[in-house]
This record gives C-alpha cells, structure tokens and sequence, in this order.
C-alpha cells in the first residue's frame, strides 16, 4: 500500500506528538523512574523531571501547530540533547538498573539519534510548507 507523502508527513507529525505527550506525562505520573535515571551529580532533580516534562509536552503539542512546528521540533532536539546524559548514565551503571538488560541500555543510546533525526525532520522545509497569506 503506498500512502501519498502528505499522509505519511501527518501520520509522522502526529505520532512524533502522540509519543512526547505521552512521555510528557509519565513524568509527572512516574517521577520516581525518572529520578533513578539522573546522573548523581545533577542538582534538582525533581525540578528537573517536571520541566522536561513540561517541555516534552509543550513540544508534542507544538508540532502539531503549522505555525510552531519547526521551533517546537527544535526544541524537542535540543531536550533530547539535554536528556541525553541520562541514558548515558544508565549505560555506564548497568548494575542500578538490574531489571534492565545491558543491550537494552546500549540499544537506547543509538535508538535516541533515531529519535533526534525524527524531531529534526519535523523541522525541515518539507513539513512546514511556505503559508499563503491572504489579501
């Protein structure tokens, strides 16, 4: 089955907000989790779990707006960026994550380029068409 390419670009769009929204949230109905997931030395943590959350969902909301799309796309990079050193951490201290397999660990490392290419791509020209104004 081949779906026209505008299709596939909403279907993209929306599954790209469906997923930050959703995780958006879990941050702040499971921040416990998220919490065992920073790296020791970072200072407010808690802080910080709520306003990556917020962010995830202000960013999954955004791109689902023409007109915020690509800031919004943007910056779900540069928070995928900034939340980086978490799966790094967990990856280096594979023996506080115990229920977690040590391939799921490296697995999520390379799994998040995939994940900042799909919020970069979102940004890109091609789903975010010039807008006609009207006269």
């Amino acid at each position: 089955m081949n779906l026209p390419k505008g299709i596939l670009r909403k279907l993209s769009v929306f599954t790209l907000s469906v997923f930050f929204i959703s995780f958006g949230i879990d941050h702040f109905v499971n921040p416990e989790f998220y919490l065992s997931i920073m790296p020791p030395n970072l200072p407010l943590k808690l802080e910080a779990v709520y306003i990556s959350g917020l962010f995830e969902i202000l960013g999954g909301v955004g791109v689902l707006i023409a007109s915020t799309r690509k800031i919004a796309s943007l910056g779900l990079v540069a928070l995928l960026v900034a939340v980086y050193p978490a799966n790094i951490f967990m990856a280096l201290n594979p023996e506080r994550f115990p229920e977690v397999s040590i391939y799921v660990l490296y697995f999520r490392l390379i799994l998040q380029f995939f994940f900042f290419y799909w919020a970069y791509s979102v940004s890109r020209p091609s789903f975010n068409p010039p807008h006609k104004r009207r006269t």
